[in-house]
């Protein structure tokens, strides 16, 4: 820079000092921003067409001569070169390149034109915080549900940058937290599930609309809200026991640990709670807990126990035993009442149904209730009267002969029995009357 100020006299550059401070005055053409380490082009006006001789200063407490198309002058630093035949490219600009410039071209007259650079840096670095529970092993963060959880974010560049967090839920659309310069926290009281999700804090350079986010996902977790359950139970189609442990209600769903007490030698480790254990591993009132572990507690974990209890093969015995007796007892009593062989009587009566009816008439009032028939039965009342009176006086209380009408479903065999063990009677007692009436008195 100082080899190109001093290849200027000092008369023309207090003459453009003074121009110079006349045009700043009057304002800027054109406004650039650039950023640290990158290059740029300064145009020398908005104009189109052929272009005359051209020399760029930057304009500081005094002129200072950057370069010109006059080959004939070296550049002020090898980083500025002509581009298009008037415009000054500047590479690998630095914080110290922001300020004002100017271009000074000579084609019929002389024209000026001012270009204000401003130089922007960043965001290069995005820190983000979040008081999480803990951290998965690929990095996840997860915290506790209805716990407390602190955000912050900040980042440095220049001008200092615009910093906003968003948040995005699963399968939603992008919610903005709020925004703030440099730095932005914020906390969230109660967890809870529907906070569980993406959490995004966005840099924003105001001047060079550059942006720099950094994304952390955060988790939710809950513990079941009951105690585990556990059993054991026999495996159909094999001999070996099954020993079941459930604590459901949880996210995500927690590890299983079964042991052997007491001792508490593991037995096994799942995610599922199963364990299969063979005969050789099992003997009488031994017991198995079941630890289940959440990774947001509680810290000592829960659990269960169960005891294998010996089986009672004497009670099974006695039951079974129990229940063929009972068995051969029924059938038996079934055979004795439904079989003649064993019980005639029983037999007898079993076909009768309750519509079954016996009725005795006396024939005396069998006489009153077949008055309708009164004529025949005066003829047969006549021929006994006679037969009386040449028999030996009979005693009126034997000589009503008794018959027997009933009315029976299906026992018709019967009643023929019945009405013959009548008849005998009443023969074998007229037959003892007349041999009295024959003895001598």
């Amino acid at each position: 820079m100082a080899a190109g100020a001093r290849a200027c006299p000092p008369r023309v550059l207090v003459c453009l000092g003074v121009l110079l401070a006349r045009w700043v005055a009057a304002g800027f053409e054109a406004l650039v921003i650039g950023e640290v380490h990158e290059n740029i082009t300064l145009r020398c006006g908005n104009v189109s067409g052929p272009r005359g001789p051209v020399t760029w200063y930057r304009n500081d407490s005094e002129p200072v001569f950057l370069l010109s198309s006059n080959s004939s002058i070296p550049p002020a630093e090898p980083r500025f070169s002509l581009a298009n035949a008037s415009s000054l490219h500047i590479k690998v600009l630095r914080p110290q390149d922001e300020g004002n410039y100017t271009c000074r071209e000579v084609l019929n007259e002389t024209r000026w034109f001012r270009v204000w650079l401003q130089m922007a840096r960043g965001p290069y670095e995005v820190e983000v915080n979040i008081s999480s529970t803990g951290a998965l092993p690929n990095g996840t963060l997860y915290a506790a549900k209805g716990s407390q959880v602190d955000f912050s974010c900040n980042s440095s560049s220049r001008p200092p940058p615009m910093v906003e967090w968003q948040f995005q839920a699963p399968d939603s659309s992008t919610e903005t937290f709020g925004n703030n310069l440099t730095a932005s926290c914020f906390s969230l009281l109660l967890m809870s599930q529907n906070l569980q999700g993406n959490y995004t804090c966005l840099a924003t350079n105001m001047r060079s609309r550059r942006q720099r986010k950094v994304t952390t996902e955060l988790l939710v977790y809950f513990p079941p809200p009951s105690a585990p359950q556990c059993w054991a139970e026999m495996s159909q189609g094999s001999l070996m026991l099954q020993l079941t442990c459930r604590w459901d209600g949880g996210y995500p769903d927690p590890d299983f640990l079964w042991t052997e007490e007491p001792g508490g030698v593991v037995v096994g480790m799942s995610k599922l709670g199963v364990k299969m254990l063979n005969q050789s591993q099992l003997s009488d009132g031994k017991k198995f807990k079941c630890v289940g572990s959440h990774i947001v507690g509680p810290e000592l974990g829960a659990s269960c126990v169960v005891q294998i209890k010996p089986l009672n093969i004497g009670g099974i015995v006695g039951t079974i035993v129990s229940l063929l007796l009972l068995g051969l007892a029924i059938i038996s009593g079934l055979l004795l009442y439904y079989s003649p062989v064993f019980c005639w009587k029983g037999n007898t009566f079993r076909g009768q149904d309750m519509g079954d009816v016996m009725v005795l008439v006396d024939s005396e009032e069998e006489e009153e209730v077949e008055e309708e028939n009164a004529a025949e039965e005066e003829e047969e009342e006549e021929e006994e009267a006679n037969e009386g009176e040449e028999s030996p006086e009979e005693i009126p209380k034997h000589g009503h002969i008794h018959r027997v009408t009933a009315l029976v479903n299906g026992n018709v065999d019967w009643m023929a029995n019945g009405l013959q063990a009548l008849q005998d009677n009443s023969s074998e007692e007229q037959s003892d009357i007349i041999q009295e009436e024959d003895r001598p008195v």
